[in-house]
């Protein structure tokens, strides 16, 4: 990827005007990283995109997946997790299972220090995100 670019993008994406706290981009998609302490496995595209409508879905590596969330601020919360019902190898279905459990313990996010979107569950490390290339 692109990481000049997308520091680039994602700081005026998030920016605005100043003053402005960084802002989560309604229909814009986030490509997840790593998965708490995890890369991800080399090739499978985890997404992640938030509606207007309250809505979040993205593809878990093998099915597609749905949930509510809320973001007040920097709090971030998504509801049950609901998925398509594809089999695939069975590493990527543990993966794919991590990620939707990962996402269901988001308690808030932020902006790490290299401009990456974190979503920080109660306990332990964060799921690790980027904007999607346009």
């Amino acid at each position: 990827m692109k990481r000049p670019f997308l520091l680039a993008l994602l700081g005026a994406s998030l920016a605005g005007c100043a003053g402005n706290s960084p802002q989560l981009q309604h229909n814009h998609t986030y490509v997840v990283e790593w998965i708490g302490e995890r890369p991800l496995i080399d090739y499978s595209h985890l997404t992640v995109t938030f509606d207007d409508a309250g809505r979040a879905y993205g593809s878990g590596g093998c099915n597609h997946w749905f949930a509510p969330y809320a973001l007040d601020g920097e709090k971030l919360t998504f509801g049950g997790v609901g998925s398509t019902r594809k089999a695939c190898a069975p590493a990527l279905m543990e993966q794919e299972q991590r990620f939707f459990k990962a996402l269901q313990t988001v308690q808030r996010w932020d902006i790490s220090p290299i401009e990456q979107v974190r979503f920080w569950p109660a306990e332990g490390q964060p799921l690790r995100l980027w904007p999607e290339d346009s």
